[in-house]
């Protein structure tokens, strides 16, 4: 396992709402600006499934390489989670508005190669040459001219940037819409459920 994403499952019930969207806020936003800030390219091996926030995890760096055989997924429609609008647009950005639809509305997973022909991750190779291709693929990228490599990645991230305005308003509205879900019945029951392995009973509140 690469990462299975948030650990919801054993949350207090008294405190669910509050403690959940702690969790989901923080500090994995922090992680996530880091990785963003970090000025050199940064690069994700990953061995085993990646799956809700380990997938925004590992999307937010610059380069990922999967183990052939792993399932990468967003399971957020499962769990009554509204996403965030910020990861939302990392996937949008890296993979379209088509997939990032599939991945988010069916709450699907997916194989490393379907993961490499949506462009989800760079590469797909047998696990026993993840570890030997990731380190060829840091060390070209180390022997690339620091400049032009740290120069490239700031433009790139800029570009990104500069189409990314949304109304202070509407950007409001969504936040809250994020943060209403934790409250919702429907978030406690999806969550169980999903531990549970059996099917959620939706409420629609």
């Amino acid at each position: 396992m690469f990462s299975s994403g948030y650990d919801l499952g054993d949350l207090a019930d008294e405190a669910f709402a509050e403690e959940a969207e702690q969790l989901v806020a923080h500090p994995f936003t922090a992680a996530l600006d880091a990785l963003d800030a970090c000025p050199v390219p940064t690069v994700a091996a990953l061995p085993g499934h990646t799956i809700g926030g380990g997938l925004e995890l590992a999307l937010a760096c610059d380069l990922r390489l999967a183990a052939d055989g792993i399932r990468l997924g967003m399971p957020p429609a499962k769990l009554g989670l509204v996403y965030s609008h910020t990861g939302l647009r990392r996937f949008i950005e890296a993979i379209g508005v088509p997939r990032t639809r599939e991945l988010f509305l069916l709450g699907r997973t997916i194989d490393a190669r379907t993961a490499l022909t949506w462009g989800l991750v760079n590469a797909a190779v047998l696990p026993s040459d993840l570890e030997e291709e990731s380190l060829q693929w840091t060390e070209e990228l180390a022997a690339n001219a620091p400049l032009s490599v740290r120069g490239n990645k700031r433009v790139i991230r800029e570009l990104l940037r500069a189409g990314a305005g949304l109304d202070p308003d509407i950007e409001r509205e969504l936040i809250e819409l994020r943060r209403a879900c934790f409250a919702s019945e429907d978030m406690r029951e999806g969550v169980r459920a999903f531990a549970e392995k059996r099917p959620a009973r939706w409420r629609g509140r």
